[in-house]
Protein backbone atom coordinates (compact mmCIF):
# COMPACT_ATOMS: atom_id res chain seq x y z
CA UNK A 1 0.00 0.00 0.00
CA UNK A 2 1.58 3.32 -0.76
CA UNK A 3 0.37 5.85 2.10
CA UNK A 4 -0.87 9.18 1.17
CA UNK A 5 2.14 11.10 2.81
CA UNK A 6 4.35 9.53 0.30
CA UNK A 7 1.95 10.38 -2.82
CA UNK A 8 3.36 12.60 -5.59
CA UNK A 9 2.21 14.78 -8.18
CA UNK A 10 1.61 12.18 -11.23
CA UNK A 11 1.45 8.78 -9.41
CA UNK A 12 -1.16 6.88 -10.68
CA UNK A 13 -2.49 4.99 -7.48
CA UNK A 14 -4.88 1.74 -7.53
CA UNK A 15 -5.07 1.45 -3.40
CA UNK A 16 -7.50 1.09 -0.75
CA UNK A 17 -8.27 3.94 1.59
CA UNK A 18 -10.51 5.13 3.72
CA UNK A 19 -13.88 7.67 2.78
CA UNK A 20 -13.38 10.42 5.52
CA UNK A 21 -16.07 12.51 4.13
CA UNK A 22 -17.95 12.57 0.83
CA UNK A 23 -20.11 15.41 -0.79
CA UNK A 24 -21.98 16.02 -3.95
CA UNK A 25 -21.82 19.54 -6.18
CA UNK A 26 -21.79 20.80 -9.66
CA UNK A 27 -19.31 22.27 -11.68
CA UNK A 28 -20.12 25.88 -13.21
CA UNK A 29 -21.73 24.24 -16.36
CA UNK A 30 -23.74 22.29 -13.71
CA UNK A 31 -22.35 18.94 -14.17
CA UNK A 32 -22.29 16.48 -11.31
CA UNK A 33 -19.29 15.24 -9.64
CA UNK A 34 -18.14 14.38 -5.75
CA UNK A 35 -15.93 16.17 -3.75
CA UNK A 36 -14.44 13.47 -1.54
CA UNK A 37 -11.75 13.19 1.77
CA UNK A 38 -9.77 10.39 1.43
CA UNK A 39 -7.86 8.96 4.62
CA UNK A 40 -5.23 6.70 5.78
CA UNK A 41 -2.91 6.38 9.16
CA UNK A 42 -0.77 9.23 7.54
CA UNK A 43 -3.34 11.13 6.23
CA UNK A 44 -5.47 12.91 4.29
CA UNK A 45 -6.14 13.98 0.54
CA UNK A 46 -8.86 15.36 -1.70
CA UNK A 47 -10.50 13.94 -4.76
CA UNK A 48 -12.38 14.32 -7.36
CA UNK A 49 -15.29 12.33 -9.21
CA UNK A 50 -15.87 13.90 -12.02
CA UNK A 51 -18.02 10.70 -13.17
CA UNK A 52 -19.62 9.92 -10.21
CA UNK A 53 -23.08 7.80 -12.22
CA UNK A 54 -19.89 6.21 -14.32
CA UNK A 55 -20.05 2.41 -14.75
CA UNK A 56 -16.68 2.08 -13.19
CA UNK A 57 -17.36 3.43 -9.45
CA UNK A 58 -19.48 2.03 -7.18
CA UNK A 59 -21.90 3.53 -4.55
CA UNK A 60 -20.11 4.97 -1.55
CA UNK A 61 -20.71 7.18 1.11
CA UNK A 62 -18.46 8.41 4.63
CA UNK A 63 -16.54 5.73 6.34
CA UNK A 64 -16.54 3.07 3.41
CA UNK A 65 -13.63 1.70 2.45
CA UNK A 66 -12.86 2.03 -1.14
CA UNK A 67 -10.46 0.56 -3.42
CA UNK A 68 -9.33 3.94 -5.95
CA UNK A 69 -7.90 3.94 -9.47
CA UNK A 70 -6.87 7.82 -10.44
CA UNK A 71 -3.91 10.22 -10.65
CA UNK A 72 -2.14 12.16 -8.48
CA UNK A 73 -2.38 15.95 -9.66
CA UNK A 74 -2.09 19.51 -7.84
CA UNK A 75 -4.57 22.15 -7.52
CA UNK A 76 -4.04 25.55 -6.45
CA UNK A 77 -0.60 23.85 -4.72
CA UNK A 78 -2.21 20.79 -2.83
CA UNK A 79 -2.38 17.78 -4.16
CA UNK A 80 -5.39 15.44 -5.15
CA UNK A 81 -6.77 12.52 -6.58
CA UNK A 82 -8.92 12.69 -10.00
CA UNK A 83 -10.73 9.03 -9.52
CA UNK A 84 -10.97 7.21 -12.59
CA UNK A 85 -12.80 4.52 -10.51
CA UNK A 86 -13.56 2.84 -7.16
CA UNK A 87 -15.00 -0.05 -5.76
CA UNK A 88 -16.78 -0.37 -2.46
CA UNK A 89 -14.50 -3.02 -0.44
CA UNK A 90 -16.02 -5.54 2.28
CA UNK A 91 -14.39 -6.51 5.50
CA UNK A 92 -11.38 -8.63 5.09
CA UNK A 93 -9.77 -6.84 2.44
CA UNK A 94 -8.19 -4.31 4.32
CA UNK A 95 -6.54 -3.75 7.64
CA UNK A 96 -8.37 -1.30 9.73
CA UNK A 97 -5.03 -0.37 11.45
CA UNK A 98 -3.81 1.19 8.46
CA UNK A 99 -5.98 3.87 8.17
CA UNK A 100 -6.45 5.76 11.37
CA UNK A 101 -3.39 7.66 12.67
CA UNK A 102 -2.21 6.68 16.07
CA UNK A 103 0.07 7.32 18.48
CA UNK A 104 3.79 5.78 18.08
CA UNK A 105 3.40 5.04 21.85
CA UNK A 106 1.51 2.25 23.57
CA UNK A 107 -1.95 3.91 25.00
CA UNK A 108 -2.20 1.53 27.84
CA UNK A 109 1.79 2.77 28.83
CA UNK A 110 0.81 5.95 28.37
CA UNK A 111 -2.29 5.94 31.02
CA UNK A 112 -0.35 3.26 33.86
CA UNK A 113 2.35 6.40 33.89
CA UNK A 114 -0.76 9.24 33.96
CA UNK A 115 -2.38 6.68 36.95
CA UNK A 116 1.15 7.13 38.55
CA UNK A 117 0.67 11.19 38.23
CA UNK A 118 -2.79 10.97 39.97
CA UNK A 119 -1.10 8.80 42.34
CA UNK A 120 1.80 11.44 43.24
CA UNK A 121 -0.86 14.07 43.69
CA UNK A 122 -1.36 13.56 47.82
CA UNK A 123 -3.87 16.20 48.43
CA UNK A 124 -7.02 14.18 49.02
CA UNK A 125 -9.74 16.18 47.72
CA UNK A 126 -7.34 16.69 44.80
CA UNK A 127 -6.44 12.84 44.59
CA UNK A 128 -10.29 12.45 44.71
CA UNK A 129 -10.99 14.10 41.82
CA UNK A 130 -8.44 12.86 39.66
CA UNK A 131 -9.92 9.35 40.77
CA UNK A 132 -13.27 9.95 39.88
CA UNK A 133 -11.78 11.17 36.34
CA UNK A 134 -9.23 8.22 35.57
CA UNK A 135 -10.27 5.51 37.21
CA UNK A 136 -13.70 5.88 37.57
CA UNK A 137 -15.31 6.94 35.03
CA UNK A 138 -15.41 4.55 32.42
CA UNK A 139 -17.07 6.11 29.70
CA UNK A 140 -14.79 9.22 30.34
CA UNK A 141 -11.66 6.56 30.21
CA UNK A 142 -12.47 5.54 26.89
CA UNK A 143 -12.89 8.57 24.91
CA UNK A 144 -10.04 9.97 26.82
CA UNK A 145 -7.84 7.48 25.30
CA UNK A 146 -8.84 7.50 22.15
CA UNK A 147 -9.42 10.93 21.34
CA UNK A 148 -6.73 13.20 19.77
CA UNK A 149 -5.42 16.56 21.14
CA UNK A 150 -6.50 18.69 18.21
CA UNK A 151 -8.73 18.72 14.51
CA UNK A 152 -5.60 19.00 12.67
CA UNK A 153 -2.92 21.45 14.49
CA UNK A 154 -0.85 19.41 16.64
CA UNK A 155 -1.49 15.24 18.58
CA UNK A 156 -4.32 15.22 15.48
CA UNK A 157 -4.71 10.95 15.73
CA UNK A 158 -5.87 8.13 18.34
CA UNK A 159 -4.12 8.26 21.19
CA UNK A 160 -3.28 12.14 21.04
CA UNK A 161 -5.31 13.95 23.86
CA UNK A 162 -3.24 11.03 26.47
CA UNK A 163 -0.18 11.80 24.39
CA UNK A 164 -0.19 15.34 24.84
CA UNK A 165 -1.80 15.39 28.21
CA UNK A 166 1.39 12.92 29.55
CA UNK A 167 3.91 15.39 28.03
CA UNK A 168 2.41 18.74 29.74
CA UNK A 169 2.01 16.68 32.94
CA UNK A 170 5.53 15.51 32.88
CA UNK A 171 6.74 19.27 32.08
CA UNK A 172 4.36 20.76 35.02
CA UNK A 173 6.72 17.80 37.23
CA UNK A 174 10.20 19.19 36.09
CA UNK A 175 8.64 22.43 36.33
CA UNK A 176 8.12 21.76 40.48
CA UNK A 177 11.50 19.86 40.90
CA UNK A 178 13.02 23.79 39.76
CA UNK A 179 10.72 26.36 41.30
CA UNK A 180 9.14 25.17 44.90
CA UNK A 181 7.25 27.87 45.14
CA UNK A 182 4.57 26.02 42.82
CA UNK A 183 2.05 23.70 44.50
CA UNK A 184 2.89 20.87 42.89
CA UNK A 185 -0.47 19.05 43.76
CA UNK A 186 -2.37 21.93 42.35
CA UNK A 187 -0.18 22.41 39.46
CA UNK A 188 -0.33 18.10 38.60
CA UNK A 189 -4.16 18.36 38.77
CA UNK A 190 -4.65 20.87 35.86
CA UNK A 191 -2.24 19.53 33.99
CA UNK A 192 -3.78 16.17 34.03
CA UNK A 193 -7.58 18.13 33.84
CA UNK A 194 -6.56 20.88 31.79
CA UNK A 195 -7.77 19.16 28.14
CA UNK A 196 -10.44 16.97 29.73
CA UNK A 197 -13.28 18.41 27.51
CA UNK A 198 -11.43 17.02 24.23
CA UNK A 199 -13.28 14.15 24.42
CA UNK A 200 -16.59 16.34 24.66
CA UNK A 201 -14.96 19.10 21.88
CA UNK A 202 -14.24 16.34 18.91
CA UNK A 203 -15.78 12.90 17.74
CA UNK A 204 -13.82 10.45 17.82
CA UNK A 205 -11.95 9.29 14.75
CA UNK A 206 -12.84 8.46 11.98
CA UNK A 207 -14.42 11.87 12.13
CA UNK A 208 -12.11 13.78 14.15
CA UNK A 209 -14.58 16.89 13.63
CA UNK A 210 -15.97 19.78 16.16
CA UNK A 211 -18.88 18.41 17.90
CA UNK A 212 -21.90 21.04 18.32
CA UNK A 213 -21.16 21.49 22.45
CA UNK A 214 -17.70 21.80 20.64
CA UNK A 215 -18.12 24.39 18.56
CA UNK A 216 -21.05 26.13 21.12
CA UNK A 217 -18.56 26.00 23.77
CA UNK A 218 -15.13 25.05 23.40
CA UNK A 219 -12.95 22.86 25.71
CA UNK A 220 -11.68 25.24 27.97
CA UNK A 221 -15.44 26.01 29.39
CA UNK A 222 -16.56 22.39 29.34
CA UNK A 223 -13.48 21.49 31.20
CA UNK A 224 -14.21 24.08 34.02
CA UNK A 225 -18.14 22.24 33.83
CA UNK A 226 -16.64 18.77 34.28
CA UNK A 227 -14.46 19.72 37.21
CA UNK A 228 -17.10 21.36 38.43
CA UNK A 229 -19.96 18.23 38.47
CA UNK A 230 -17.13 16.22 39.76
CA UNK A 231 -16.45 18.50 42.73
CA UNK A 232 -20.45 19.05 43.76
CA UNK A 233 -21.96 16.19 42.34
CA UNK A 234 -24.34 15.55 39.53
CA UNK A 235 -26.83 13.07 38.44
CA UNK A 236 -27.28 11.37 41.48
CA UNK A 237 -23.22 10.76 41.74
CA UNK A 238 -21.50 12.12 45.17
CA UNK A 239 -19.50 15.00 45.25
CA UNK A 240 -16.43 15.39 47.07
CA UNK A 241 -16.66 17.50 50.50
CA UNK A 242 -15.25 19.41 51.96
CA UNK A 243 -13.33 20.71 48.86
CA UNK A 244 -11.48 24.24 49.83
CA UNK A 245 -13.32 27.03 47.73
CA UNK A 246 -10.14 28.92 47.51
CA UNK A 247 -8.15 25.64 45.87
CA UNK A 248 -11.56 24.63 43.65
CA UNK A 249 -10.82 28.26 42.06
CA UNK A 250 -7.34 27.92 41.60
CA UNK A 251 -7.77 24.66 40.07
CA UNK A 252 -10.47 26.43 37.53
CA UNK A 253 -8.42 29.24 36.98
CA UNK A 254 -5.60 27.14 35.61
CA UNK A 255 -8.15 25.57 33.29
CA UNK A 256 -9.44 28.67 31.91
CA UNK A 257 -6.16 30.18 31.80
CA UNK A 258 -4.05 27.55 29.85
CA UNK A 259 -4.00 29.02 26.59
CA UNK A 260 -2.73 32.13 28.00
CA UNK A 261 -4.22 34.92 26.24
CA UNK A 262 -7.32 36.36 24.97
CA UNK A 263 -6.33 36.09 21.26
CA UNK A 264 -6.03 31.76 22.05
CA UNK A 265 -8.83 31.59 23.35
CA UNK A 266 -8.12 31.71 27.23
CA UNK A 267 -10.94 33.84 29.42
CA UNK A 268 -8.24 34.23 31.58
CA UNK A 269 -4.90 35.30 31.60
CA UNK A 270 -2.39 33.38 34.78
CA UNK A 271 -2.95 35.48 37.54
CA UNK A 272 -1.19 32.50 39.64
CA UNK A 273 2.21 30.96 39.22
CA UNK A 274 0.66 27.58 38.66
CA UNK A 275 -1.60 28.61 36.04
CA UNK A 276 1.68 30.03 34.26
CA UNK A 277 4.00 26.48 34.36
CA UNK A 278 0.78 25.18 33.03
CA UNK A 279 0.56 27.84 30.19
CA UNK A 280 4.30 27.53 28.83
CA UNK A 281 3.79 23.51 29.38
CA UNK A 282 1.04 23.30 27.20
CA UNK A 283 2.29 25.82 24.67
CA UNK A 284 5.78 24.00 24.30
CA UNK A 285 4.71 20.79 24.16
CA UNK A 286 1.85 22.00 21.15
CA UNK A 287 4.67 23.96 19.37
CA UNK A 288 7.53 20.87 19.49
CA UNK A 289 4.62 18.52 18.21
CA UNK A 290 3.86 21.16 15.55
CA UNK A 291 7.55 21.10 14.21
CA UNK A 292 8.26 17.13 14.58
CA UNK A 293 5.28 16.75 12.96
CA UNK A 294 6.60 18.95 9.95
CA UNK A 295 9.74 17.31 9.76
CA UNK A 296 7.95 13.97 9.34
CA UNK A 297 6.08 15.70 6.02
CA UNK A 298 8.99 17.72 5.05
CA UNK A 299 12.08 14.93 5.08
CA UNK A 300 14.12 16.81 2.06
CA UNK A 301 15.37 19.71 4.68
CA UNK A 302 16.35 22.93 3.91
CA UNK A 303 14.19 25.63 4.52
CA UNK A 304 10.37 25.07 4.92
CA UNK A 305 9.02 28.31 4.95
CA UNK A 306 7.06 30.36 7.02
CA UNK A 307 4.99 28.04 9.06
CA UNK A 308 1.73 30.88 10.71
CA UNK A 309 1.52 28.63 13.77
CA UNK A 310 5.33 29.06 14.97
CA UNK A 311 5.04 32.63 13.12
CA UNK A 312 8.81 32.05 11.68
CA UNK A 313 10.74 30.64 8.56
CA UNK A 314 11.41 27.54 9.68
CA UNK A 315 14.55 24.94 8.79
CA UNK A 316 14.19 21.16 8.76
CA UNK A 317 18.16 21.08 9.17
CA UNK A 318 20.89 22.98 10.88
CA UNK A 319 22.90 25.77 8.59
CA UNK A 320 26.93 26.01 8.28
Amino acid sequence: MKYIKDLKEGDRVSDIYLVKQKNSATTKNGKPYDNIILQDKTGTIDAKNWEPNSPATDEFDTHDHVEVVGEVTSFNGALQINIKRARKCSEGEYDASDYLPVSPFDIEEMYKELLDKVDSVKTPCLNRLLNILFREDEDFIKKFKMSSAAKSVHHSFVGGLLQHTLAVTRLCDFYCEKYEKLNRDLLITAALCHDIAKTKELSLYPDNDYTDQGNFLGHIVMGVEMIDRAIHGSEGKEGIKDFPPVLENELKHCILAHHGEFEFGSPKKPAIMEALALNFADDTDAKLQIFSEMLDVDTQGGWLGYKKLLDSNVTATKMA
